[in-house]
């Protein structure tokens, strides 16, 4: 079963012109994604900076207005939910940001932060019940509970991001998006929050939908993997498979740039020419033809289908399955 279908979403942001200039443009961050996860599932979302990852987290959470089309939580569109409706049913659905520092109040002690969220939905009967929750949730994600009386400021960025998975926990969600939850951390505290979440995925039966720009470590905690690029999604497929035989080459221009720890690999590096185009003035044809190293005269007029190029492996490309040449 699904816990979560977006169809068609995009956004685009209006372009503040000049006083007397006319027309009207817009940043097209998130043009046209559609997919779905299932309850308990990780689908991971990578692509370079800019692409558009952070703004389709935050569209499917309402922290950004969509544009256009539909999010379905448990088959209700919550794109037309407004208030105190909308409140109700973000039970179902939190996020972890990718500054656990930035996303914690400064002023608030830990059980503060974590006992809002409770106090929002009424989830706590009493104040004893709250403080046993808030207890729980600390030492769900490996934290001491005498630490509850501490400040943000006191923590180490892994505590702090441990902070934030505790206080998405707090209301029991189906979903959480994870918005690039270890790329602020070091490399030995990265691999602690992953298997934490792997660990709390398997007792919770949360789904996560995890952002980030690491396709190791999407790999690592992901059964499905979307790949992104100028705000479309151009492959996706099972983990392993994107991994090992990818469709796109923007995909294997991603996993030609993946260190690798044996030395003797003879995987060829693929360099992309040029930049990532301009959201406001995206290319005609395949948006990747720019940079694409084996783009002919149709990738420049005609948008590629979103096809299966292989068992149930997608790719937006007219030659999708041909690798890039050496």
């Amino acid at each position: 079963m699904n816990i979560l279908e977006v169809k068609n979403l995009k956004v685009h942001f209006p372009v503040q012109r000049g006083l007397f200039s006319r027309g009207h443009e817009s940043v097209k961050a998130v043009d046209g994604v559609s997919f779905n996860i299932a309850a308990g599932e990780t689908l991971g979302l990578v692509g370079e900076s800019g692409c558009g990852k952070s703004t389709l987290g935050r569209a499917i959470m309402r922290l950004v207005e969509p544009t256009h089309g539909e999010v379905f939580m448990d088959g209700e569109d919550i794109t037309r939910l407004n208030g105190s409706a909308l409140r109700s049913r973000r039970r179902k659905f939190q996020m972890i940001f990718q500054d656990p520092f930035g996303s914690l109040n400064p002023r608030m002690t830990i059980e503060q932060i974590i006992g809002e969220a409770l106090d929002i939905h009424q989830l706590a009967d009493g104040s004893s019940a709250r403080q046993k929750r808030i207890f729980e949730l600390l030492k769900d994600v490996g934290l001491d509970p005498i630490y509850a009386q501490r400040y943000p400021h006191e923590f180490s960025g892994g505590q702090r991001q441990r902070i934030g998975i505790a206080r998405a926990l707090a209301v029991e969600p189906k979903l959480i998006i994870c918005d690039e939850p270890v790329s602020a951390l070091d490399v030995s505290v990265q691999a602690q929050i992953i298997n934490l979440l792997g660990d709390l995925q398997q007792k919770h039966g949360i789904a996560y939908l995890f952002i980030a720009h690491d396709l190791a470590v999407v790999e690592h905690i992901s059964r499905r993997v979307m790949v992104m690029y100028l705000g479309k999604i151009v492959e996706k497929a099972d983990a392993k498979n994107i991994i090992r035989q990818p469709q796109h080459p923007y995909t294997q221009a991603l996993i030609s740039a993946v260190p690798e720890v044996a030395p003797d690999s003879k995987r060829q590096r693929i360099v992309l020419p040029g930049d990532v185009p301009s959201p406001i003035h995206p290319p005609s044809g395949c948006p990747f033809h720019p940079r694409c190293p084996m783009a002919e005269g149709k990738c420049k007029t005609e948008v590629p289908a979103f096809r299966e190029a292989a068992e149930n492996h997608f790719a937006a490309c007219h030659f999708a399955g041909q690798k890039i040449a050496a």
